[in-house]
């Protein structure tokens, strides 16, 4: 449960595809009312980051798609490599993708 209520879903189906986490919190008390839906997905980079990025923002935007009235998408990528200070990892950028805005998270 997030922190004052609403739900992480961990792998949440969307037909055969699967978002890493798609976080649901109710906007009002009470049940019935409207839900604010946000959509992360979750990569390990291994590789070319831009490359990662844009398989990432195109998951992310489809599993936008699937899951319908979603209010956010979000990217994040980790950088397990030891080469890079936090400051060179953490770092974050709003994308167009599709008609859709992404928010990328360097970790």
């Amino acid at each position: 449960m997030v922190n004052g209520g609403g739900y992480i879903d961990r792998e949440y189906g969307l037909g055969r595809r699967r978002t890493d986490l798609l976080i649901r919190k109710p906007l009002t008390d009470g049940y019935g009312g409207p839900i604010q839906r946000v959509v992360l997905e979750l990569k390990i980079l291994r590789g070319d980051l831009e490359k990662t990025i844009e398989k990432g923002l195109e998951q992310t935007s489809a599993y936008m798609d699937l899951v319908g009235a979603v209010d956010e998408g979000h990217f994040i990528v980790f950088d397990r490599s030891g080469s890079k200070s936090w400051d060179e990892r953490i770092w974050h950028e709003t994308r167009q993708y599709q008609g859709r805005t992404i928010t990328v998270w360097g970790m």
